[in-house]
């Protein structure tokens, strides 16, 4: 979602960033976080006693910034064009930021919407694409994953999922991925009438 749908970074940046300043945090240990939950990254980067706070703290700096987030070139032609009953989210952030983002936004949540609310390991674990994968009801080798992070790529390889990288927030030659275009407006979406399935066409 972040990266791929919706442009948050400017968000994500001021909240790690008063975050990180509020636990005496250096930026540079934030690095190579990208994709991955908010739990799992203040559980590697604070003392036990703290992190609860951390994550209650974390979370709230998230949900009350949402200044400047957009669809991201791609994202509003593709939710329009799309089956419906095709298109999933699995993303790292909570249900209720998740939603909030989409709305803020203007996108609406498509009905398989998978948090990390809902999966036990979060990226670069496969489980929140299988997850997903799973309530779409579709096996993973037909399935596509468009992201924008190296773990993000990581969960969507292990779960045996197709790939597609947007080069939105992560330099080109860091994406390992079947396809890498710039962002999604360099893609057409074709779904065969009879069939239902859809392929991907870069410009």
């Amino acid at each position: 979602m972040d990266g791929t749908l919706i442009d948050s970074t400017p968000a994500v940046i001021r909240s790690w960033t008063t975050w990180a300043g509020e636990l005496g945090i250096p930026l540079e240990r934030l690095l190579g976080y990208h994709g991955v939950p908010a739990e799992a990254t203040v559980r590697e980067l604070v003392p036990p006693k703290r992190q609860q706070w951390a994550i209650d703290r974390i979370n709230e700096l998230e949900l009350s910034d949402l200044d400047g987030v957009l669809p991201l070139p791609g994202a509003t032609e593709a939710f329009r064009t799309l089956p419906a009953d095709r298109v999933g989210i699995a993303t790292s952030c909570t249900a209720v930021l998740a939603r909030a983002r989409l709305d803020a936004a203007g996108l609406t949540p498509p009905a398989v919407l998978v948090t990390v609310d809902d999966v036990t390991r979060g990226k670069p674990a496969p489980d929140p694409y299988l997850k997903a994968v799973e309530r779409l009801g579709h096996p993973p080798q037909d399935c596509l994953v468009v992201e924008d992070a190296v773990k993000g790529l990581q969960a969507a390889r292990a779960a045996g999922c197709a790939t597609l990288a947007v080069v939105t927030t992560t330099p080109r030659k860091e994406l390992l991925a079947d396809l890498v275009v710039d962002n999604l407006s360099r893609l057409t979406w074709i779904t065969d009438p009879a069939t239902g399935r859809v392929r991907v066409k870069p410009d």
